[in-house]
């Protein structure tokens, strides 16, 4: 299987939409913020988010990163959302969106990324997905998304390379 990791495009919305609705553990209202971030992220790279896409041989969208700087940090971004359509999970879809992630945040001076997620069990494969790629748990909020859904942090640190300036 060849992927292509670039920009998302705008047309790609419907997409990002399917993949979202296909993995089966988002509810509608994440649904609805994740398109609300991508919009964003396309209208408008850079502002408050950046958007990546992983493409099939058709061109066809498969896997989706949105991420941004933290507001009020130096040097911190967050991963607000990733996403990959079930038949390319498993596949390094997920690991080569999030390298490129790492890679463009360190470019613009990334030190840390910080990934939130949940703690129902469904999320099991996802949360052993970060510490696969060198994620930490550092924090854990019980009963945040809904009772017995536990806020998780993930963090991981990068070398900035410092080419763009670090956010403040």
């Amino acid at each position: 299987m060849t992927l292509r990791i670039g920009a998302a495009r705008a047309r790609d919305r419907d997409r990002v939409a399917e993949i979202v609705s296909s993995t089966g553990v988002f509810r509608a209202a994440e649904g609805a913020v994740a398109l609300e971030v991508f919009d964003s992220a396309v209208e408008r790279p850079g502002v408050d988010y950046f958007a990546l896409g992983a493409f099939d041989e058709a061109d066809r969208l498969v896997g989706f990163a949105c991420y941004g700087p933290t507001p009020c940090t130096l040097g911190t971004w967050d991963l607000y959302w990733i996403a990959v359509d079930p038949a390319y999970q498993r596949q390094g879809t997920g690991r080569a969106l999030m390298e490129a992630c790492e890679r463009a945040i360190e470019r613009r001076g990334g030190r840390m990324v910080v990934v939130e997620t949940s703690s129902r069990p469904d999320y099991g494969p996802t949360r052993a997905f970060y510490r696969k790629l060198g994620y930490r748990e550092t924090a854990r909020i019980p009963d945040f998304y809904a009772p017995g859904d536990d806020l998780v942090v993930y963090v991981k640190p990068l070398t900035p390379s410092g080419r763009d300036r670090v956010h403040g």
